[in-house]
């Protein structure tokens, strides 16, 4: 079958998620690996279609570690997530953690408070919350608690996307951050990329790659979050991207030859237009593990000129990324919305704004009619620090500030089409 990145598919039937149990049942019956790409589907061991229904879940700021261990245990945060049906995590991580990954968990928070320029006893506060939660981490280092995150998931039938997000340990993303693009590329500016040092991503990603290897139900690498361009950045024809991705897909394929590998556009993700107009990239070299992703939200400018005209914001998502899903092109891949998302509680419209639900309702339509792959931004009910504000919530989250449950029971309604397969290949 064949689909352009406009085709909306026909009304669909409402899907009320199962229960928690039930869903967590379901989820245990593990997809079969490794995973594979034939034109614009992955694919499982079987040959069949997997579509990847899945949710972030941070893990690179300054403490290095999934957050919410200070909140729960992570076998329960396991839980809640198989419980509502999800079957992947998009888990996030920096080059300072894959260069770094023996940090004992306590000096980790302690380093955190430095890195973060908040209180060292706030921070180890958190840790004492973390060790209580969760007991293992008083003799774990930073990657075991990865480890242990992974292996909670995948017991549970969720697979992992291991999502490199910045250089940097810290949020993201500003302009001014330093993570945006790479160092050695054209039109250097300090105030971009002076944490984006392009040897050591590309030795990050090799080493994640291969650590990966030794971690069941990881199934896929994201190469970078967000990369962006500015000022004399991208000037070259985005010969920059071409090269750094071919460069870092090469690397990773080599060392782990079983995982997907992700990459995104440039302006934040949202912009694959060169691979159409320019020139493609040549994923030959990692053939059968390629696939696109992208990012939308209501704030997005590459999106702004739609003005907030439903028909004319699908057609720039279609004209910006989701053109890669039609079939027999030479840029023809899987697409994964890989970031969307909207505050969850304090709105007329079953806790969403009117804007937000105005966004989210068109982007919806346009990701259930192509039945395309998509990860939530995000799980995360807070953050151990987050741009210097030590338990700071996320009204963004799937769950509730103590990640004990939902923030608004009515989502798993209103993501209800989002879960349903409705084409195949």
């Amino acid at each position: 079958m064949k689909f352009f990145s406009s085709a909306l598919t026909g009304l669909l039937l409402p899907l009320l998620l199962p229960s928690t149990a039930s869903a967590a049942a379901i989820t245990a019956q593990k997809t079969a690996l490794p995973l594979s790409t034939s034109s614009r589907w992955i694919l499982d061991a079987s040959g069949q279609r997997v579509k990847l229904r899945c949710v972030n879940w941070a893990g690179h700021q300054e403490a290095n570690l999934p957050e919410g261990l200070d909140k729960q245990s992570v076998e329960h945060i396991a839980d809640l997530i198989a419980g509502q049906g999800f079957n992947c995590v998009r888990l996030t991580y920096s080059i300072d953690h894959a260069l770094n990954p023996d940090v004992p968990v306590a000096e980790s928070f302690s380093n955190a408070a430095g890195a973060a320029r908040v209180s060292a006893a706030d921070l180890n506060g958190i840790y004492e919350q973390v060790a209580q939660k969760n007991p293992f981490v008083g003799s774990a280092t930073t990657r075991g608690v990865f480890e242990s995150v992974i292996k909670a998931l995948w017991d549970r039938g969720v697979m992992t996307i291991l999502d490199n997000h910045v250089s940097k340990a810290s949020w993201c993303c500003n302009i001014d951050d330093g993570n945006g693009w790479w160092d050695e590329g054209f039109g250097y500016n300090d105030m971009n990329s002076r944490y984006f040092k392009t040897q050591e991503w590309l030795q990050g990603l090799e080493a994640m790659a291969t650590w990966a290897k030794s971690q069941p139900g990881v199934v896929g690498m994201g190469l970078r979050n967000e990369v962006r361009e500015w000022l004399l950045q991208g000037l070259n024809a985005r010969d920059d991207w071409y090269d750094y991705m071919t460069q870092a897909a090469t690397r990773v394929h080599g060392a782990n030859p079983d995982v997907l590998i992700l990459i995104g556009g440039t302006q934040s993700s949202t912009d694959l237009t060169h691979i159409r107009v320019n020139r493609g990239l040549d994923f030959s070299g990692w053939a059968g593990k390629h696939v696109w992703e992208w990012h939308a939200y209501s704030f997005t400018v590459t999106f702004a000129a739609a003005l907030g005209n439903c028909d004319v914001l699908k057609q720039a998502y279609g004209l910006f990324d989701g053109f890669v899903l039609e079939q027999g092109r030479s840029y023809t891949a899987p697409l994964i919305l890989s970031e969307f998302g909207f505050g969850m509680v304090g709105g007329p419209n079953d806790g969403l704004t009117d804007n937000d639900k105005k966004y989210f309702d068109c982007l919806k339509d346009y990701v259930t009619g192509n039945d395309a792959e998509w990860a939530l931004w995000a799980v995360q009910g807070s953050y151990y620090v987050r741009e210097g504000n030590v338990g700071a919530e996320e009204t963004w989250g799937l769950l509730d500030k103590d990640w004990a449950g939902l923030r608004n029971a009515k989502l798993p309604e209103m993501l209800a089409p989002m879960f349903q397969v409705t084409q195949g290949p």
